[in-house]
Order: C-alpha cells, then structure tokens, then sequence
C-alpha cells in the first residue's frame, strides 16, 4: 500500500508539473490509473455520487500529502468557474544551495535538537528537502558533532499551538494556574516568543487583562490553547527577555543568602546552586543559596523536601504558598 500511495502521488506530482494549464479535478481523474481504479470495476471516470466522494477524499489528501513534501500547488478558477490546480516549474524551483561542513554540521544538529520533540517530522523533512537541492551528500550533518545528544523536551500540549500563534501573530485564551494559586485563572495573552530555560518552556507576551507584559510556564497552562480572531494591540519588542525575566523570578539575580534543609538525594537543582553545603544526619542536609526575587514559588515546587530556615521573610512566604495550594 506504501508503494502504491508514494506512486500515485508522483504521477499526481507529474500531472501537476508537466501542465501549463490549470487540470481540473475531472481531468486528473482520467490521467491518473490509480484514481480512475478508485471509481470502481469497469466505470472509470463515469462513476457514482460513493466514488465520487472517495476520489475526493483521497485527492485531497494526496494533495496536502504533496504540499506537505514541499510542493507549492495553485488553485486557479477559470472563466465558467471551474477549479483547476498546477503546480508552476518557477514557483517549485530552488536555487542551488552550498554549504559548507560546518554549515552543514549547524544545521544537522538543529535538526537533532528536535528529533524528542514535536517538530521532529518537521526538522527531518526540512533537512531532506536541503539535501535535495543541493546539500552535498558526501557530508554528514551529525559526524562534526557526534558526542553530543542535543534534546529540547517538548511534552507540554500547549506547545504547538502556541508556537504557532506566536509565529502567525495570534492572541490566544488559555487557563492558567499560578504556583500560589488553588484553582486556574483565564488568561487573554498576545504571545511574543518562546524559549526553553533549565529544562522547562516559557512563553512571553502581552496579557490584556493586566495591561503587562507576563511570563508563562508552559506545565502551568491547564486545557486547550484557544485563538482568537483579532489583532494584536500592543506593539511587539525587537527583544523579548524570557530567561532573563524567569531567571530574576527564580532567584538567579540574588543579593543575599538563604538557608535551607534538604532531604537527601532530592533536590539537586537547589544544590547545582548552593554555595554551601552540610550533612546534617537523619536524611537532611543543610544548603545555603542565593536568594532573590522569585525564590519562595521555586521552593514550594519541591514540596515537603525542603524546609527554610532564614530569612524568616523567605520562611513566612514559602509556608503562606504552601497553605494556599493546600486550601485547593
């Protein structure tokens, strides 16, 4: 079945190639053998109102199939009204492509950047088409680089959707819950970027609501990304600084020090960031770190783990978000 898909869509690719007019969906009908067996023994293309609706099932698919692959497909309406579709030489047509090894390399290991993540079909068949049009076979994107496993882990929902309303300048609802928070909240957002910092995806924008520019954490959003139909209201900044925003939020921009006790073998993102540490028995350690703005909904993320000991304000903050997620 693989075969027979992959020849109908080259004689559709043909058709649509080899034409310098518009073919209207009829005529394809007739050219190709494999849509006129679709029709049924011994009709052809003198079909029924069933063949008719599997024709046009599996041309439309072959048809997105197609430009999924790169095929740039015109729809034109003629004089009677009737659609036809080509596909033009020119508008089909790279120019040649030269890359050197270590272009070729940067661009390989992109492509594996996405290979655990959602764009994984979409890096693949990119870096096919570059091979296609003139990315020199004889070199190989990863070798340059073969030691390291790049991977950008995209498991939350809201990713695709919201990739693609900052990409098409889309405003978007989603329900958000905030780490002090019990139940979500409705967000009305004009999404800017996203960016990936320790392991976890942010989306920058315009909240409406608020008439501020927030920050999200992407696990945080509860249910479906919706989008809205309507522009954009606030201008959109050459510069969006998501990780340096998240990293003042999480304590990475700190003037004091805070002391903490840490169960043992938990927590190591907190000792990567320790300034020192102490074995105190029982199952805890004692960790001194930075302390800055944003560290309280950080600590509480790692629950009855961790206890704070000084400053008593770090303390009073933590325990005031702990009891709110547990009237929830």
């Amino acid at each position: 079945m693989a075969i027979a898909k992959a020849e109908r869509l080259m004689n559709l690719a043909l058709c649509l190639l080899g034409t310098r007019r518009p073919l209207s969906k009829r005529e394809l009908r007739d050219s190709i053998e494999a849509y006129v067996e679709a029709s049924g023994p011994g009709r052809g293309a003198a079909s029924g109102p069933g063949s008719d609706d599997s024709f046009n099932r599996m041309f439309e698919r072959d048809k997105d199939d197609l430009r999924e692959l790169g095929l740039v497909i015109e729809t034109v309406e003629n004089l009677d009204g009737e659609v036809g579709y080509l596909a033009r030489r020119d508008s089909n047509r790279l120019p040649p492509i030269t890359l050197d090894a270590e272009e070729a390399a940067a661009l390989g290991l992109a492509a594996k950047v996405w290979q655990q993540a959602r764009l994984a079909g979409a890096a693949s068949g990119a870096l096919q088409k570059l091979r296609a049009a003139g990315l020199p076979e004889g070199v190989d994107p990863y070798e340059a680089h073969g030691a390291l496993e790049p991977r950008i882990p995209v498991h939350e929902a809201a990713f695709e959707p919201l990739m693609l309303a900052c990409r098409d300048r889309r405003p978007v609802l989603f329900e958000y819950r905030k780490a002090t928070a019990a139940h979500p909240e409705t967000r009305n957002v004009e999404p800017w970027a996203l960016e990936c910092w320790r392991g976890h995806w942010y989306l920058a924008g315009w909240d409406r609501d608020r008439g501020a520019e927030r920050v999200f954490r992407l696990s945080r959003i509860t249910g479906k990304v919706r989008s809205r139909g309507t522009a954009f209201t606030a201008p959109v900044p050459d510069v969006v600084t998501v990780r340096e925003t998240v990293a003042s939020w999480a304590g990475e921009i700190a003037d004091r020090s805070a002391l903490i006790r840490l169960r043992s073998g938990s927590g190591y993102p907190l000792r990567a960031k320790a300034t020192a540490v102490r074995e105190l028995g029982d199952g805890w350690d004692e960790l001194e770190i930075p302390y800055g703005h944003g560290l309280d909904a950080w600590l509480v993320e790692f629950g009855p783990d961790v206890v704070v000991l000084e400053p008593a304000e770090l303390r009073a903050d933590v325990v005031d978000r702990l009891r709110a997620v547990a009237k929830g």
